[in-house]
């Protein structure tokens, strides 16, 4: 099965770390977080893969080469401007069966041979991992009326959310809405298919996921890998 991994963006949210590294290649224990994700997608089938790769692309190309050392076969496709997170996809050829798109910089322990089953059961053209995130706002949020009168105060509510995780799965009539060499985010090639018409899937997960883009949530990522090493990983 093909997979894209979406290695191309300078992470800069956790500088000063990824002005020398790639944020794919932040390590989590004794590797990096992408190191992670390929070995969990080929565990579940995917064995095809491209990393969509720019900022800093020598640095991941040496150290994951040709895929080898993972039991996988691993391509590459450079941008040479940055084209979102949705514009990569076009610049990867082949693409000519059901594929996976992500982050590389993700620690869960979804199952990915899961999700593309329910895909196929719903006869989706694109299904996004969905997981439910709670926002506490530590602060007394009025909601306001017309002639600013208050309708409402809440005291330090918990909003709760249905969040993107950063992992889809398309079939290949996608390309269609992807200009080739123009920027174009994930968010909105969805939001495109949906006013084309198209019927967009969610593949709802509650097991653990983590986006390590920000530096307490890269440090979080650190511990929960030391301690839950297996359950990512599935080491016996």
């Amino acid at each position: 099965m093909r997979a894209v991994i979406l290695a191309g963006g300078k992470g800069t949210r956790l500088a000063p770390y990824t002005t020398v590294l790639p944020k794919p290649l932040m390590p989590i224990g004794e590797m990096p977080i992408l190191e992670i994700v390929i070995r969990q997608l080929q565990r579940y089938g995917f064995d095809d893969l491209t990393l969509a790769v720019g900022y800093l692309a020598e640095l991941l190309m040496a150290y994951c080469g040709d895929g080898s050392k993972f039991n996988v076969k691993l391509g590459y496709s450079r941008e040479e401007q940055p084209l979102g997170t949705a514009g990569p996809i076009a610049l990867v050829p082949d693409l000519n069966d059901t594929f996976l798109v992500m982050n590389g910089d993700l620690l869960t322990t979804i199952d990915y041979s899961a999700m593309l089953k329910y895909h196929r059961e719903r006869g989706a053209l694109a299904t996004i991992a969905c997981y439910q995130r709670d926002v506490k706002i530590d602060l007394g949020v009025i909601e306001i009326g017309a002639d600013n009168w208050v309708e409402n105060y809440i005291e330090k509510p918990t909003y709760h959310y249905a969040v993107s995780m950063g992992i889809y799965i398309f079939e290949p009539e996608v390309l269609k809405y992807i200009t080739p060499n123009q920027r174009l985010d994930l968010p909105d090639l969805v939001i495109n298919l949906m006013k084309e018409g198209q019927r967009v899937n969610v593949f709802n997960f509650d097991g653990y996921w983590l986006d390590i883009g920000r530096h307490d949530d890269y440090e979080k990522a650190i511990e929960e890998f030391s301690t839950h090493r297996s359950e990512f990983l599935q080491e016996k």
